[in-house]
């Protein structure tokens, strides 16, 4: 259930009180199971036997409090053996008016008045099993470490500045030994609080001179079972895990770098989170995102976004269906900790460092939930308690690791040990430092969940000392494009693999020379390849890797690849490999402010072999059981829109505008025209009018010098000319294109002509997503158009109502190619393409007035601009009741019912769509074979 759909639940609880029904109301509200709820509502699940009370084990304690005592009472409360047993995360006390509430593992209260209930959703999210994760750079801990490092990283390299240009790599693994050091000292790892902070203070001098020899020291320590080392560092453990292998060159250190060093071991490590850490500090070791230092993750909301329709909701729906089958419990489990998960563009790992850590959390659940199946039919309940005083004389007993069960009262309790290891994940990345910050930051997630392992296992769960370290993720070095995938992560036909990410996007227009030949080697086979983003690759591989239903992949893209001409060049090779779309969130905009980043819309596509499985779109907070996802992201079949040279429904041509290939020097503003005029009043009839796109959606006046054959002869004649068609002709014949260097010959005309001496409809290139509707204009032929719009010379106003309407615009948003976030409107794939049916004379005449109608509501605001009239903040009410009008009439012509849903007008266009293209394509084989029409 989404955050927004529990806040609706809690609001209408509080809106309508029922006493009787609220605590189990409240548990729906956030999800928990209908099947359980009913059961505790029975009493089945219920652990308190005092009327009034609810006490539901490891989940929550609730009852109804006294007025102006409850503050009191939660605190007694949490002290309660009688209810500490049970494990409840939260003490829930209301009087119906107020609440006070306690988080019995934070130690943290609430006191609210119940109307504010959905206010604090995150503070009760606990009892779903679920934690709060912090989704922005907001943790102090992460941020101070990462600005001390950065600044302790900059000041190293201007020490050793040779050491930076010839061995970076040494540089970043120090700092990742560094981060490693920081954290064990913290979190229990070393033996001892402050150990490495406490040896660096008091074994080296003030002035840093010696502290590359501490440091040398400790790393061969730090590598060595051996006690034979320097005082200052025998007393270090044996850490192994390769991280401290490898001899590296150590710089030389100033007063500057220790004490930077040595303020960093007074913050709080226990608090870092390795998924975010890892990103920021790959920044501190890497220039180009130094600006963006702490911003440029991937939030877990976004991770969760892609992970949870792959792998996480189906395991965690396994896990309700076998809630009371111990058996099948343990075959999950063991499924668990078979399944690979790879990242083959992981950076500094946080993709895998969520899924790892969700993957723990939900073995948690299932190991607790074996518990109380093992409690449920014990003789005497099987408790922490009772694990700890099972001898009957109030001593305690250590649990040896090894031991797998202890013996008390005639029953053996299983202790669990975890089941998912690190070996499990697998990544491929291209840049040093990310690679040995994405091995650090797993290890670093792996202790801290195996804490919570224990923590929240409560004596029935124990782990392995995490020194020595003895496996680490599988990250490979190198660079995915070009890597065979599967040695980076090997396969059977059988394994169970999800491989997931966030690769690299790089349009077609903004790859280098590398990335370009990467995109040859991989997928020169596709037709028109080079238009394709870098991502495809991705894509294309991932495609190939995947071979069984177990298999499945899911990126995180840029919606350039679901949309325009990137769809037809790279899904039919998807589509041919019996594979599908099975589950997909359409456009959003990331929550992700890395340098670069800024006005990125993407999706989520999910690809899996095909199957009769369900499917599931995601549309903004809706999630919509689709019969078929197609590869614009949309409930329809697999219909493919290709670029076509003449429209497929009964219109007339559209046309790019004229290109004057002039650098500007045919082109004029106001104030250029007026200065040629009152020198050479003559020139008048060669300044025409110019209209872009820009120029028609802001009101802007600008001119061109045009000149054809016929006035040729006088236009040699205006000697304002002669200087701008120089300056012309020397840039054409700089271009790379033989053809424009031929028309250096003619530099007073257009290089590409396109003007006709006709009325014409006006259509912008781009334009913004926001807008509801098209803006098109209407002109005469005294204006000439640039080639930063769509022309169509025709009289016929009925086309300008079509192209006007919601229904044209709903399928522009489907398949039109996007720069950023504004569409891209092309006469090939967004006019040619447009399925519209054949109408009569009169229904035309009707369309006219609907059209004229909008022209009359334009008119009104005179001093107003297109940009203004078509913005949804500031579209005037009448225009905008004058399009709806339009709208209906429009759709009318498909059909008489009228369409409820954008989706539902973009389904019965594809069907259209496809019939339309079906009967063309069998008229053309027709045609070709020269038959009459009556003998289809």
């Amino acid at each position: 259930m989404t955050s927004k759909e529990t806040e609706h639940h809690l609001e209408h609880l509080t809106q309508n009180l029922n006493p009787t029904e609220f605590i189990y109301d409240f548990l729906l509200a956030f999800g928990l199971p209908k099947a359980s709820v009913s059961r505790l509502k029975k009493g089945d699940f219920n652990r308190s036997k005092v009327a009034g009370e609810i006490l539901y084990k490891g989940k929550i304690f609730f009852k109804e409090g006294q007025t102006g005592n409850m503050l009191f009472e939660v605190e007694e409360l949490s002290q309660d053996p009688r209810i500490l047993k049970e494990n409840p995360r939260i003490i829930f006390l209301t009087d119906y008016k107020n609440v006070v509430a306690k988080d019995l593992r934070t130690k943290v209260n609430r006191e609210f008045p119940i109307t504010d209930l959905p206010k604090y959703r995150d503070f009760f999210v606990p009892i779903t099993g679920a934690e709060i994760y912090k989704s922005t750079n907001d943790n102090k801990a992460d941020r101070e470490a990462s600005y001390a490092l950065a600044r302790f990283y900059d000041i190293v390299v201007q020490d050793n500045p040779e050491l930076y240009k010839g061995d970076s790599h040494s540089l970043n693994i120090l700092l990742s030994r560094l981060l490693f050091c920081f954290f064990a000292e913290d979190t229990g790892i070393f033996e001892n609080e402050g150990m490495f902070t406490d040896a660096m203070a008091n074994n080296t001098t003030e002035n840093g001179s010696d502290l590359d020899v501490f440091f040398k020291d400790l790393f061969a320590k730090l590598n060595s079972r051996k006690s034979t080392h320097p005082s200052a560092v025998k007393d270090f453990p044996y850490v192994n895990g390769g991280l401290f292998k490898d001899e590296i060159k150590i710089p030389k250190f100033s007063k500057k770098s220790r004490d930077i060093l040595l303020d960093c071991g007074n913050l709080n490590w226990d608090e870092i989170n390795p998924d975010i850490f890892g990103s920021m500090i790959q920044a501190v070791a890497d220039p180009e995102e130094r600006s963006g230092l702490g911003m440029h993750y991937t939030s877990v909301p976004n991770i969760l976004k892609l992970i949870k329709p792959l792998f996480l909701d189906e395991l965690y729906e396994e896990f309700e269906k076998n809630r009371d089958n111990a058996k099948n419990l343990e075959k999950l489990l063991t499924r668990l900790s078979d399944i690979k998960f790879f990242d083959p563009a992981c950076g500094s790992g946080n993709f895998l460092i969520i899924t790892y850590k969700e993957l723990r959390l939900l073995e948690i659940k299932i190991i607790q939930q074996l518990i109380d199946l093992e409690n449920e039919f014990a003789d005497t309940p099987i408790t922490a308690q009772t694990k700890m005083n099972f001898s009957g004389k109030g001593d305690t007993v250590a649990i040896p690791p090894t031991q797998q069960k202890i013996n008390f009262g005639g029953k053996q309790a299983k202790i669990y040990y975890p089941q998912i290891h690190l070996s499990q994940f697998y990544g491929i990345e291209i840049k040093d430092f990310a690679h040995e910050v994405a091995i650090l930051s797993l290890w670093l997630a792996e202790h801290q969940m195996n804490k919570v392992f224990v923590d929240q296992l409560e004596g029935f769960g124990q782990t392995d000392p995490i020194l020595p370290l003895k496996e680490s993720g599988k990250i490979t070095q190198g660079n995915a494009a070009t890597l065979d995938w599967e040695k980076a992560c090997s396969k059977e036909e059988n394994d169970e693999i999800y491989i997931i990410g966030n690769p690299p996007y790089l349009g077609y227009s903004r790859q280098n020379i590398d990335q370009k030949n990467d995109l040859a080697t991989v997928v020169s086979y596709i037709p028109n390849y080079k238009k394709l983003d870098y991502i495809v690759i991705w894509f294309i591989k991932a495609t190939n890797y995947i071979k069984s239903p177990q298999q499945k992949y899911a990126f995180v893209s840029t919606n350039s690849i679901t949309q325009g001409e990137q769809v037809s060049l790279l899904f039919p090779y998807i589509l041919s490999r019996n594979q599908e779309i099975f589950f997909a969130h359409q456009s959003f905009k990331w929550q992700n402010n890395a340098k670069g980043n800024a006005g990125v819309a993407v999706i989520i596509v999910g690809i899996r072999m095909a199957s009769n499985e369900k499917k599931v779109l995601f549309s903004e907070n809706l999630q919509i059981v689709s019969t078929n996802i197609n590869p614009y992201l949309i409930n329809a079949p697999n219909n493919l829109v290709y670029p076509r040279n003449t429209p497929l429904s009964a219109f007339p041509e559209m046309i790019k505008g004229s290109s004057p290939g002039d650098n500007g020097n045919l082109l004029l503003d106001n104030s250029e025209r007026e200065e040629i005029l009152q020198a050479e009043p003559d020139a008048e009839k060669f300044i025409k009018k110019y209209i872009g796109a820009y120029e028609f959606m802001h009101s802007i006046d600008r001119y061109c010098i045009y000149v054809t054959d016929e006035n040729l002869e006088d236009a040699h004649n205006i000697s304002s000319f002669k200087g701008r068609f120089g300056k012309v002709a020397d840039f054409r014949k700089q271009s790379t294109k033989v053809a424009t260097q031929n028309k250096a010959k003619i530099p007073y005309f257009f290089d590409e002509n396109k003007h006709r001496e006709e009325d014409f409809l006006l259509i912008p290139q781009t334009g913004s997503e926001r807008r509801e509707y098209l803006p098109i204009g209407y002109f005469d032929k005294s204006n000439i158009v640039s080639n930063a719009v769509r022309v169509i010379y025709t009289s016929e106003t009925w086309i300008f109502g079509v192209l006007s309407s919601k229904i044209h615009m709903v399928w522009i948003r489907a398949i039109a190619g996007r720069l950023k976030t504004d569409m891209q409107y092309s006469n090939t794939l967004c006019y040619n393409t447009f399925p519209f049916p054949e109408i009569p004379t009169k229904q035309k005449e009707i369309i006219n007035q609907y059209v004229f109608a909008i022209l009359d509501e334009r008119a009104k605001f005179p001093q107003k601009t297109m940009a203004w009239l078509y913005n949804p903040d500031t579209m005037p009410k009448d225009l905008k009741n004058a399009h709806r009008e339009l709208d209906e009439a429009i759709e009318r012509c498909y059909r008489l019912a009228p369409f409820t849903s954008d989706a539902e007008r973009l389904e019965y266009l594809f069907k259209m769509y496809d019939e339309m293209t079906k009967k063309d394509t069998l008229w053309g084989k027709v045609k070709k074979g020269k038959k009459k029409k009556n003998e289809i």
